[in-house]
C-alpha cells in the first residue's frame, strides 16, 4: 500500500480517503458500517467527516454522520490508533450558506470552533481529532483569531493538525503567512473540489501547495456523480443526488444542480466515457485515477451510498495514468468554459 504525508505533519494516509457525507441520510447505519468496514479491509486508513454532515443538511439529522462512525469505532478499540479521522467545523454564517446548526449564527471564531470540537469529540466517541478543519471561510472574523483559537486545540491536544476548506488561493495564502507571522499552527491541507471536469486547481492554487508544502485533499473527484455517466442518459436517474437535488423547492439545490449537471459539464462527461472505454476501465476509476496524480494532492476524497459502489474507485488505487492518457484529458478540458466551484 502507497501512504503519503499530508502538508509537514506526520499523518501518513492512503491515497484514498472515505467521505462519510452520505452516512444517516442516503446510507443507513448497518450500510455505513459495511461502507467503513470494506474501505478498511481495502486497506484505507483516512476518514473524512464533519460535524454539518449527512447531506443535505439540515438542523435535525446534524451530527448523525459523527455519531454513526463513533458506534463504529465501538465495535473494535483498535480502529481507531490504526485510523486518520478529519472532521470539520461549520462555516460562517455569512458564507455561501447558512448552516442550520447553532441556530445558524455559526462563525470562525473562538467561542465557535471550541464549540464545534467538543461536539465532535463527543459524537466520534475519542479524545482527539488527527485533522480539523475550517468547512469555508469567513469573511468576517479575522483569519488571525480564527488560527489562534485553532492553534489553542493543537496545544491542548484535542487536534493534531489543522487544515481549511473551498478557500482561494489568496486566502490559503493569507493564512499561511499569518501562522508564520504568529509562530502558530498552519493549515496543513486544503479540501476543494477538484475533478475531470473542475480543474481550477491547478491554476494558483496547485502553486502554492506544492511551494509551501500544503496538501490538496480533492472532493467530488467524480463530480458528485456526474462523472459515472449516469446523468448522460435521457432521464436523471431518481435515485441519485441531483435528481434529487433537483424535486426540492430552496434555489441553492437547485443552483447546485445546474453547477454540476449542465449541458457543457455533460458532454465533456460524454467524452470522458468514450476515454474510459478505450482505456478498457469505467469512468469512474478514471476520474479518481486522476484527481490522485498530482504531486500536490495527499488523498483523493470518495464517497458512496451503498459498498458496492466502492469497487470502481478502489480499482484506481494501483492505476497511474500515462502520459497520452493525460494529454487527452487535458485536451478535453481546455474546452471547459463553465463555472465550477
Amino acid at each position: 500500500m502507497e501512504y503519503r504525508y499530508i502538508g509537514r505533519t506526520g499523518l501518513r494516509v492512503t491515497p484514498i480517503c472515505l467521505g462519510t457525507m452520505s452516512f444517516g441520510s442516503w446510507s443507513s447505519e448497518k450500510e455505513s458500517f459495511e461502507i467503513m468496514d470494506k474501505s478498511v479491509d481495502r486497506g484505507i486508513n483516512f476518514f473524512d467527516t464533519a460535524e454539518l454532515y449527512p447531506v443535505p443538511p439540515n438542523a435535525k439529522d446534524a451530527g448523525i454522520t459523527e455519531q454513526i462512525i463513533g458506534r463504529w469505532l465501538k465495535t473494535d478499540k483498535k480502529k481507531r490508533e490504526n485510523l486518520i479521522i478529519a472532521s470539520k467545523v461549520a462555516g460562517a454564517a455569512n458564507g455561501w450558506f447558512v448552516p442550520p446548526i447553532r441556530d445558524g449564527l455559526t462563525a470562525i471564531d473562538s467561542f465557535h470552533i471550541k464549540k464545534a470540537v467538543e461536539g465532535s469529540l463527543k459524537r466520534l466517541g475519542t479524545d482527539y481529532i488527527d485533522l480539523y478543519q475550517m468547512h469555508w471561510p469567513d469573511t468576517v472574523v479575522s483569519i488571525e483569531e480564527s488560527l489562534k483559537a485553532f492553534d489553542e486545540l493543537v496545544q491542548e491536544g484535542k487536534v493534531r493538525y489543522i487544515g481549511t476548506s473551498n478557500d482561494s488561493a489568496y486566502g490559503l495564502t493569507k493564512a499561511n503567512e499569518t501562522s508564520k507571522r504568529l509562530g502558530i499552527s498552519r493549515f496543513e491541507s486544503i479540501q476543494n473540489n477538484f475533478s475531470l471536469n473542475n480543474p481550477r486547481f491547478l491554476d494558483e492554487l496547485g502553486d502554492v501547495c506544492r511551494k509551501e508544502q500544503i496538501s490538496c485533499l480533492p472532493y467530488s473527484p467524480i463530480a458528485g456523480g456526474v462523472l459515472s455517466g449516469k446523468y448522460n442518459g435521457k432521464f436523471y436517474p431518481e435515485v441519485s443526488r441531483f435528481g434529487e437535488y433537483l424535486k426540492r423547492d430552496d434555489i441553492r439545490s437547485k443552483a447546485m444542480s445546474h453547477r454540476f449537471v449542465n449541458e457543457k459539464s455533460l458532454a465533456t462527461t460524454a467524452k470522458y466515457m468514450e476515454l474510459s472505454k478505450e482505456l478498457g476501465i469505467s469512468p469512474v476509476t478514471l476520474a479518481v485515477a486522476w484527481s490522485k496524480q498530482f504531486d500536490f494532492v495527499a488523498s483523493t476524497i470518495i464517497g458512496a451510498r451503498t459498498a458496492k459502489q466502492l469497487d470502481d474507485s478502489f480499482k484506481a488505487f494501483d492505476l497511474k495514468l500515462n502520459e497520452e492518457t493525460m494529454k487527452k484529458i487535458k485536451s478535453i478540458q481546455q474546452e471547459i468554459m463553465y463555472p465550477m466551484g
